[in-house]
């Protein structure tokens, strides 16, 4: 039986969700918190997978200060920063187009060698209705499985590519806008199928739709049906969380353990975001 969680002193925490998903409250992001105070920011993160904050008029200095206290910016690889603000990306979908931006589930750049450990969305600009992002509980996804499933899988590696990522058709728009010149290059990179999160100890499926194409050492019709399955089980709607963006609305998610899904349910209108992500490491 796990022990009693300690209540949180400086700030105020509501889930959102039976999976995963908490927002935090009680918090003025303007004014970078005492230490205490990102402590529990980082405790509430790693306990909720993701976390929520409302109503936080930020400057892009301000931004950069509280995700320099929860981590380390990195520079995107397919897209350039704003002016001054390498770290910084703008994430938008204009009134004419259709395609959105990373839209379908997926853990992020997992075909870097070591990729980032979170990732912040901050709302600059929302459409009337529509735009909510969903994520999911990586963690329940592998605990659910058949101890079958999982000897087999604990082990396994499988390869990451960006390639992959064309199936969203956003990095050939990103390539048509001016992105970075990495836009011209694929990435590939090995990870457990199985990864153990660095800080909770705890074992996450670490596959997504987006970016795995094969288990290391077999072919991409080999590995389909498996992927195929895990691809399924590990969205299902026990495991996951819905979040209504408003102006000012901040999502940080732990990229080890959850992916998202940005729903692309708003055509016609804008919607413009400023992202940060923060480095990781290899999974293991």
């Amino acid at each position: 039986m796990n022990p009693v969680a300690a209540p949180y002193r400086k700030i105020e925490v509501r889930p959102i969700a039976g999976a995963l998903g908490a927002e935090v409250r009680a918090v003025d992001l303007a004014r970078l918190p005492d230490s205490a105070t990102i402590a529990e920011i980082r405790r509430a993160f790693l306990e909720n997978l993701v976390v929520f904050f409302h109503d936080q008029d930020l400057s892009l200095d301000q931004y950069m200060a509280f995700a320099r206290a929860m981590g380390a910016p990195v520079e995107y690889p397919f897209v350039k920063g704003l002016p001054g603000f390498p770290h910084v990306i703008e994430v938008k979908k204009l009134e004419h187009e259709r395609a959105n931006f990373g839209g379908v589930w997926h853990s992020d750049t997992s075909y870097l060698d070591e990729p980032p450990m979170g990732s912040m969305l901050l709302a600059r600009e929302i459409p009337p209705y529509g735009g909510d992002t969903l994520f999911a509980n990586q963690y329940l996804a592998y605990e659910s499985l058949s101890e079958g499933m999982k000897r087999m899988l604990d082990g396994l590696k499988a390869v990451n590519t960006s390639a992959k990522a064309d199936v969203t058709k956003t990095r050939e728009d990103l390539i048509k806008s001016g992105g970075r010149e990495e836009t011209r290059k694929d990435y590939a990179a090995a990870h457990p199928v199985v990864r153990t999160h660095p800080e909770t100890g705890r074992k996450a499926l670490y596959v997504n739709m987006a970016h795995t194409a094969r288990f290391e050492g077999m072919t991409d019709e080999e590995s389909a049906p498996l992927l195929g399955y895990l691809f399924q089980h590990q969205v299902r709607p026990e495991f996951t969380c819905r979040f209504s963006w408003q102006v000012g609305s901040i999502a940080f998610w732990d990229n080890r353990c959850a992916q998202h899904n940005p729903v692309n349910d708003y055509h016609g209108f804008r919607r413009v975001m400023h992202r940060i992500t923060l480095a990781g490491e290899r999974p293991r």
